[in-house]
């Protein structure tokens, strides 16, 4: 199964792309959109659509793994976030989607909710047995979205058979 992961951003918005068979996950590709500097935010929010739209296009995942906005002090990021990640789910309207918040993230890839974005990195690098890690951070956080989103599917599939 292709598992596309998203991390949302005006600026960058992070992609990457998993192949799982069965406990086994595999990078396929990463990238990351990054929007042109004095681009309206509608061109940016464009340019983030079609971003995602080709990278599914290209890849074809089955499901979605995506960040939800993480809202701090900053209002007017937060903001910026959330119609950056609007577009990404546009985009990926279809697929099956999973939305997850950072500690979330952190959590099932790295095993603590409270681990730092290095510790990601290091962790993505480990679980897809990639050479170094994924830069720029953006496309690691997006790989994270994907493993997330491949392993908690696979224990939501176990929780069900069970029953």
């Amino acid at each position: 199964m292709i598992v596309l992961g998203i991390d949302p951003g005006l600026v960058n918005t992070g992609w990457g792309v998993i192949e799982t068979q069965g406990s086994r996950l595999r990078c396929v590709a990463y990238g990351c959109i990054t929007t042109r500097a004095h681009a309206t935010a509608a061109e940016r929010l464009a340019e983030i659509h079609g971003g995602i739209a080709a990278v599914i296009d290209r890849y074809d995942p089955a499901c979605c793994g995506i960040e939800n906005v993480y809202f701090s002090n900053n209002a007017h990021t937060a903001f910026a976030t959330g119609q950056a990640r609007g577009v990404a789910l546009l985009a990926a309207a279809g697929l099956e989607i999973g939305e997850y918040g950072p500690g979330e993230i952190k959590q099932a890839v790295v095993g603590a909710g409270s681990a730092d974005k290095r510790q990601v990195q290091y962790m993505v690098r480990a679980i897809l047995g990639l050479e170094q890690e994924p830069q720029p951070d953006h496309a690691a956080d997006a790989l994270a979205a994907a493993i997330t989103h491949a392993h908690l599917r696979v224990a939501r599939s176990i929780g069900a058979s069970a029953r």
